[in-house]
């Protein structure tokens, strides 16, 4: 039976090695178990998609554009500040995140895409694709993860259980 008294008898790079093993590996299960919930299908969304987010949280506010575009099989997530530098970019691809070019990856935005799609499913797709999620009137939940409650059909406020909140907005070619 291996114990952790036993490393002693080991020699000092193997136990280095073993500890930096356990640690990845507990941080590889960590990354999955955090993985925000994707649809079971992709949902049909009337794309592309322009849309104003305001990140609210404590006294702080941040806003961003985010477009939202068919490329081929995928669907491109690509956000950008008020000055068009980009924050983050995703790809959706049969129901996986994937990285799109060269931005460091960027946790809090793939929460909030995944976050927005589950937004953005139309009402008939939502209990396909999200089995334990509801809807009554004008607010739409994932219990334990996302709060949706729609002004208009593409402006409501989503909310996070241990924040940010955002607001979003509809964006059109004559808004400044």
């Amino acid at each position: 039976m291996f114990t952790i008294s036993r490393l002693k008898h080991y020699p000092p790079r193997l136990v280095i090695a073993m500890r930096f093993l356990l640690l990845a590996a507990a941080l590889l299960l960590s990354a999955c178990a955090s993985r925000p919930p994707l649809p079971e299908q992709t949902p049909s969304l009337t794309l592309p998609l322009q849309l104003h987010i305001q990140r609210l949280q404590a006294d702080q506010r941040q806003d961003w554009v985010l477009v939202i575009q068919h490329e081929g099989p995928a669907i491109r997530w690509s956000m950008m500040d008020l000055l068009g530098i980009p924050q983050a970019r995703q790809k959706l691809v049969d129901g996986t995140w994937r990285a799109d070019g060269l931005l460091p990856p960027n946790p809090e935005a793939r929460e909030l895409f995944a976050a927005l799609l589950f937004a953005l499913t139309p009402r008939d797709e939502l209990s396909a694709n999200y089995p334990s999620a509801w809807q009554h009137g004008t607010q739409r939940s994932l219990p334990a993860r996302w709060d949706v409650r729609y002004s208009q059909s593409l402006s409501f406020e989503l909310n996070l259980p241990e924040g940010p909140n955002y607001q979003i907005t509809p964006l059109s070619g004559d808004t400044p």
